[in-house]
């Protein structure tokens, strides 16, 4: 019963009931709007700037992990070369390139992997397969940076008694390094 009222009621008032009359209709047409292109282009100008933003920070927070990665790792394998030092009496003697040289090592740090892990005896360091990389025959120590972590025995920055360790964390400028000096 309420529906036939209901009905019965937007028959004579129709501007009530939602449908609009011929007036109403061509009122409306008038009535909508568009953005205009320079709105548009300030909205993609702002979004913009904001992606910016955001992929900048993302950036450093990337480089920050990878910098306290490499200083956690750096800390690690002193402990490492201790407790072999400990053991043999002696840090294992090589070099893969100087601390002074802002070149990245390129001459291969695998003796101290076959020395800190070896395959028979004791262990010193495991390495997890994101701090090795496989060139040509020979497997390196690589920093977060994807370059090869300099070591060398005896040492020129601490001492011919010490051994100097260090990543270059993707800069040649030797105060941005990571060292143990």
């Amino acid at each position: 019963m309420m529906k036939k009222l209901r009905n019965a009621d937007c028959g004579m008032r129709i501007a009530k009931c939602g449908m609009p009359s011929a007036f109403q209709v061509s009122s409306l047409r008038f009535q909508l709007s568009a953005f205009t292109l320079i709105e548009l282009l300030v909205v993609i100008a702002i979004i913009a700037i904001l992606a910016g933003l955001i992929l900048n920070t993302a950036g450093y927070i990337q480089k920050k992990g990878a910098m306290s990665r490499a200083q956690a790792e750096i800390a690690a394998l002193e402990t490492a070369l201790e407790q072999y030092k400990t053991d043999n009496g002696d840090y294992p003697t090589g070099t893969n390139g100087f601390p002074t040289s802002t070149a990245a090592p390129k001459n291969g740090n695998s003796f101290l992997l076959t020395n800190l892990m070896p395959s028979t005896g004791k262990v010193y360091f495991e390495f997890n397969k994101g701090m090795t990389n496989v060139s040509g025959s020979a497997t390196n120590i690589v920093d977060p940076f994807g370059e090869q972590y300099g070591y060398v025995y005896p040492g020129t920055m601490n001492g011919s008694n010490f051994f100097d360790l260090w990543s270059r964390a993707g800069s040649t400028n030797t105060n941005a390094w990571i060292t143990n000096w």
